[in-house]
């Protein structure tokens, strides 16, 4: 760990003295999470991101809440919110295509589904199921095919995150595990072929806990945050316990890029620090303290801002969507991580669209979608990606 440090710190030295040349790809971020910028940006969306829309088919077959879990090139996989066990395929522009559901006891079904990651490559699909501790492995007509189960020891309970690393192995952190949450796992069997280590202290969890009967407690935390966040062709790793978010090379090396003061190790109570969306030009970020009021059930305190590349500023900021002649805030830390190809999404409620239609709020592809709209109609999906 002393010579981690010691590492960062003389790369830390080198960043400073860069002035104000363009960051190279070997430099990183610093980030005070006790500083809340004074200056504020108001931004379009469009105007440093694609924007696809996609209608969910709606049928009577396809009735759904529209919970996106994977996004292919080919394919769209949904569920609802709730426990029934439906996963509804669609293809890329929101046809529906069949409903699958292997809800069960057996050997070869799911209790629950956490997530579900898309191998399009293998037409294979990766239902991680964390009350029995297995990722059931389907194809896409939801043929059974394999069973993987999550790892064990060091505290571990189950992978909470699952990404399609490549055409072997998938991606994975168990925010329990002690001391080495990241792994990678093969495809076929399940077992780790590479332990990626970030290095920390003291392991910390963005959880406040209550003593509520002799055998039982409560606990809250600030709300899901990705730990694993794909970024021009490589892996961006949080572990809230590390002062460092790294990018993961093909390697399996790691390289710091963001760093932030002070030290998670030395606050009580911590400030949490999350990365939401980075982009060409803007990384968006958000802190949350790690406090919370039982008796009037508030807490976690949070602050949303943003690094302009550019610029070379932090800022406070609101973006809209260019698609509304209204000014309609798009929330960045609702935005949720697919892979490489699209890097966020969103999930647009047909009602609200309806309404918005009504009142001539909206405009181009958007307005064109609104206009086929009920209020009973499936959501539409927002895909936001990096412009070409």
């Amino acid at each position: 760990m002393k010579g981690t440090n010691t590492i960062l710190a003389i790369i830390l030295l080198i960043t400073a003295g860069c002035g104000d040349n363009k960051q190279s790809e070997d430099a990183f971020l610093t980030v005070d999470v006790t500083n809340t910028p004074s200056n504020k940006k108001e931004l379009i969306l469009q105007d440093f991101m694609d924007v696809e829309y996609i209608p969910l088919e709606t049928n009577d077959e396809f009735i759904n809440q529209g919970f996106v879990q994977a996004i292919g090139k080919e394919f769209i996989l949904v569920r609802n919110r709730n426990s029934d066990g439906d996963i509804f395929v669609y293809n890329r522009t929101g046809k529906a295509l069949r409903k699958i559901n292997r809800k069960g006891q057996g050997a070869e079904e799911y209790t629950n589904i956490l997530g579900i990651t898309l191998d399009e490559s293998n037409k294979e699909m990766y239902v991680n199921d964390h009350y029995i501790r297995k990722i059931q492995v389907y194809d896409l007509d939801g043929n059974f095919k394999r069973t993987l189960r999550h790892k064990e020891g060091n505290g571990s309970l189950f992978y909470t995150d699952i990404f399609n690393y490549d055409n072997d192995h998938l991606i994975c952190y168990d925010k329990y595990n002690k001391e080495i949450p990241f792994v990678l796992i093969s495809k076929q069997d399940g077992s780790i072929t590479q332990d990626i280590k970030i290095p920390y202290k003291e392991k910390k969890q963005a959880t406040i806990t209550k003593q509520t009967g002799e055998n039982s407690t409560l606990s809250i935390s600030p709300g899901p945050y990705r730990t694993i966040i794909p970024f021009k062709g490589n892996w961006m790793l949080l572990e809230l316990s590390s002062d460092t978010i790294y990018s993961l090379l093909p390697d399996y090396s790691l390289r710091p890029f963001m760093v932030r003061s002070p030290s998670i190790q030395s606050m009580n109570p911590e400030v949490f620090m999350f990365l939401r969306l980075p982009c060409d030009r803007y990384y968006f970020m958000e802190t949350a303290k790690n406090v919370w009021d039982f008796d009037n059930n508030t807490g976690f305190p949070r602050e949303y801002f943003m690094y302009d590349r550019q610029e070379k500023a932090f800022f406070t900021y609101t973006v809209y969507n260019g698609d509304y002649s209204i000014k309609k805030e798009v929330y960045m830390n609702q935005l949720r991580p697919v892979d490489h190809d699209v890097d966020s999404w969103e999930l647009l409620e047909a009602y609200q669209l309806v309404t918005a239609y009504e009142k001539g709020w909206l405009q181009g592809k958007l307005k064109e979608i609104a206009a086929t709209l009920n209020e009973e109609s499936n959501s539409v999906i927002m895909l936001v990606k990096h412009k070409k």
